[in-house]
């Protein structure tokens, strides 16, 4: 676990100083403005529910939700809670930084349905440029409020000075009073950067503003530093939601600071008009992931990191770069085609290269572990083998992937049985073929290998996803294994110079030792997403 969580701070540092060099002006106002955020959040009392924070937020009448606005998990978030809190009766009044208070007809015009979302958007100063735009983390927010009948306040204000931060808060803090006033007394919940929620900031502006109006005010931060790291160093971080700070203050718990620095590093990256991906980027930071690896599993990489070609999404000639770089047969060209327009990030051993189809840490992370697993075993990772052993060692791979990015992301979960189960009975065509055979074959590998093996599908799209879903399920009781320190360092590293002679007899002996396919939940009835 110390290492996991070595690993993750170094990759955090990484990024905190690719992160500060975008925001080079940063005054001492506003370095004064970021420490007192993190005093207030820097320890936490006990470990909650999410029901016990949607119970709070229902009693409040003003909350303020902490937002990092390229981390679209922060806005799903928002939506979870004011999604509860109508259920709650009372009248339910929306507050976002994401628009200006000056366009607030704008934003009115287009909640009665009056303007389109393009005219919508180049209005209020936010066209749609890209995948990596924020837009789509605030659509669902105000498609709710549509569906909903919502009212949504603009509390933003364009500012620049040292002053700006201030000037943000009293702007934002004159709505936000208003709204609060109303005779009936409605559940204003405000989704606004994080620093700008922490108690001193706009909470005490808006206070100010009430004056002799009494209402209870309640802060939910969102993957809070201090409060991640406190939770890591402890073995906590995994099975914690929610934190309580203070009587007004929460702290949910739903990603890795690392995660949210990547998603403003691959904004700032987009705006840069969405170049291909170079050392200034993603690539560094698979290198940076790789040589972290390496050192948990004790290898040194020596060269072979300086040689490798990093491909992302912006790379359009991908192909035919990877093709130049080794010697490929018409077949095999064909299958790599397939393959990088599914749009599945791969490590190419032969070619040197890898092809990341997003800017997902959790798919670099895992292309890095597949990277430094060839390190340690060379040719022996991709030699001809029969279909059926080709299947097994296809798993034990992609559980030493999933492994590899749980080192980074200690939240990163796989797709359970019982979900899988629920696409079975659910679902139709080739998502529930998957299910059926990961299903059957996580009933039979553990004690019946050969009745296992005549599962094995024999569509090689079945084969890869079913090996997927059984390898990550591996992976995640392996991860969940290491941080109780049943699984140890030299366990690790001994499973990833492992050559899998007999890749079939090594994931039984696993899956028996780690039971990463457990008991099933047959009364599951949220459909999970399968992305």
């Amino acid at each position: 676990m110390r290492s996991s969580l070595s690993l993750q701070r170094s990759l955090y540092e990484h990024q905190a100083r690719q992160i500060a060099q975008q925001v080079q002006s940063a005054s001492p106002r506003f370095r004064a403005y970021q420490r007192r955020y993190e005093a207030a959040t820097k320890r936490f009392r006990r470990a909650i529910e999410l029901r016990e924070v949607d119970a709070r937020v229902a009693r409040a009448d003003l909350v303020y939700v902490g937002d990092y606005h390229t981390l679209r998990m922060a806005q799903a978030a928002y939506v979870a809670l004011v999604k509860n809190a109508v259920k709650s009766g009372r009248r339910v009044v929306l507050a976002l930084e994401f628009v200006e208070t000056r366009h607030q007809s704008t934003l009115d015009s287009f909640l009665q349905g009056k303007l389109g979302e393009k005219t919508f958007l180049a209005r209020i100063g936010h066209p749609y440029r890209g995948p990596f735009d924020i837009w789509p983390g605030f659509a669902p927010i105000l498609a709710l409020a549509k569906a909903q009948r919502l009212e949504v306040i603009a509390i933003d204000r364009r500012a620049s000075g040292p002053r700006s931060l201030e000037i943000r808060d009293e702007a934002a803090a004159r709505p936000l009073a208003r709204a609060a006033k109303a005779a009936d007394r409605p559940l204003v919940i405000a989704l606004m950067g994080q620093y700008h929620v922490a108690p001193m900031h706009l909470p005490k502006q808006v206070d100010a503003l009430l004056g002799n109006v009494k209402r209870e005010a309640l802060v939910v931060y969102q993957n809070a530093e201090g409060v991640y790291w406190s939770l890591a160093r402890r073995g906590l971080v995994e099975h914690t939601r929610a934190v309580e700070i203070s009587d007004r203050e929460v702290c949910l718990v739903n990603t890795s600071p690392v995660v949210s620095q990547r998603s403003f590093l691959d904004y700032v990256e987009a705006e840069a008009g969405d170049a291909p991906i170079d050392e200034s980027g993603i690539s560094l930071t698979f290198r940076h992931l790789a040589r972290g690896i390496a050192r948990f599993t004790g290898l040194k990489l020596g060269s072979a990191l300086d040689e490798v070609l990093v491909l992302g999404p912006g790379d359009f000639d991908a192909l035919q770069r990877i093709s130049r770089r080794a010697r490929f047969t018409p077949r095999e060209l064909k299958h790599l085609e397939k393959h990088v327009l599914s749009l599945e990030s791969a490590w190419i051993p032969r070619a040197r290269a890898v092809w990341l189809s997003s800017m997902s840490l959790n798919d670099a992370a895992e292309e890095a572990a597949h990277f430094v697993r060839h390190c340690c075993v060379g040719d022996a990772m991709e030699r001809p083998r029969p279909r059926t052993e080709a299947f097994w060692a296809r798993c034990l791979e992609e559980a030493l992937g999933f492994f590899g990015s749980r080192l980074v992301n200690p939240k990163r979960r796989a797709i359970t049985l019982d979900e899988w189960s629920w696409h079975f009975k659910h679902d139709k065509g080739e998502l529930k073929q998957a299910a059926a055979f990961t299903l059957a074959i996580s009933t039979t590998i553990r004690d019946d290998v050969k009745a296992a093996q005549q599962l094995i599908p024999r569509d090689d799209a079945l084969m890869n996803g079913v090996s997927h879903a059984l390898g990550y399920l591996l992976g995640d009781a392996l991860s969940v294994a290491f941080s109780k320190k049943k699984f140890s360092a030299a366990d690790v590293r001994a499973l990833f110079r492992d050559r899998f002679d007999d890749p079939a007899v090594t994931f039984a002996a696993l899956v028996r030792r780690f039971e990463p396919f457990g008991p099933r939940n047959e009364t599951l009835r949220q459909p999970p997403r399968i992305s």
